[in-house]
């Protein structure tokens, strides 16, 4: 009886081992990659331009548009793009184009465009956008004006 349990508890630890294997490889499978937007043109058209001279600096900012609010009218002189994560958001450029934006929703944002956004929505509209300038460049430059 003594030679049974040793090899029952072996059996069990291999069965453990089997059953973590295969949750781990089933984990590794189920993982997926999706592309949300690819373009050569920004949200309104116009094509992207070439990336600027010089060291290249990449900046990630997190920016949370208050349910209600507009944001300045503004540019930006660098190629970005970023994903809405929550909320709602309509941009509009100097030219009247619109889009209207929902949480996931991606944009290629427009370069050297005057734009703004509006959150219409009842919480904040939360937006992670990625910048490709280089060092020493403004990535957003506020117009003078505040609201459209």
């Amino acid at each position: 009886m003594l030679t049974i349990k040793p090899i029952f508890a072996l059996l069990l630890i291999a069965l453990a081992s089997l059953f973590t294997y295969f949750i781990t490889v089933s984990q590794i499978t189920s993982n997926t990659s999706e592309v949300l937007i690819s373009s050569e043109e920004t949200w309104n058209g116009n094509p992207i331009p070439a990336y600027p001279e010089g060291k290249p600096k990449i900046s990630i900012l997190k920016i949370t548009i208050g349910p209600g609010s507009t944001l300045p009218k503004h540019l930006h002189p660098v190629i970005n793009a970023g994903v809405l994560l929550t909320g709602e958001l309509t941009v509009e450029d100097e030219f009247g184009n619109k889009l209207k934006m929902k949480a996931g929703d991606p944009i290629i944002e427009v370069v050297n465009t005057v734009h703004f956004g509006v959150n219409s929505g009842d919480v904040p509209a939360e937006i992670i956008v990625f910048y490709a300038g280089s060092e020493g460049m403004t990535i957003t430059k506020v117009l003078e004006e505040t609201n459209p």
